[in-house]
């Protein structure tokens, strides 16, 4: 999905048996997104413009893996959670989408294989 492969910030990967790590699947998502100064910290991580906690600097360096692979290594609570994540920023923070869609997604290449199924899924980016 478009977007659901995009931001996977509630993924939080390390590699382990072909699978991303599940240790990070219990962060409290909701709270991220009700939190302006937490949703920050995480895309600005994301964004190389500040730092990284453990789960963050693990999404970022398997984020490029898991657009290139839709998500193949993700389990099925980082795939539903990623979704939420992205509705959330569609809808509700389109210029954090926005800046995020520029940095790993800077040719549309995603945003044009992924558009399908993010329209499956109701989200229109």
């Amino acid at each position: 999905m478009k977007v659901l492969a995009l931001f996977l910030l509630v993924v939080a990967c390390a590699l382990a048996d072909d699978r991303y790590t599940t240790k990070y699947d219990n962060i409290d998502i909701d709270t991220i997104l009700k939190s302006d100064r937490l949703l920050k910290n995480y895309v600005n991580c994301l964004l190389e413009k500040g730092s990284c906690t453990p789960d963050g600097k693990e999404l970022k360096e398997h984020l490029p893996d898991a657009l290139e692979t839709e998500c193949s290594k993700c389990s099925e609570k980082q795939k539903t959670g990623t979704e939420k994540v992205i509705r959330y920023l569609v809808n509700k923070k389109p210029a954090t989408w926005d800046l995020l869609k520029k940095k790993y997604d800077p040719n549309g290449q995603y945003s044009l294989k992924y558009e399908d199924e993010a329209h499956n899924h109701g989200i229109n980016p």
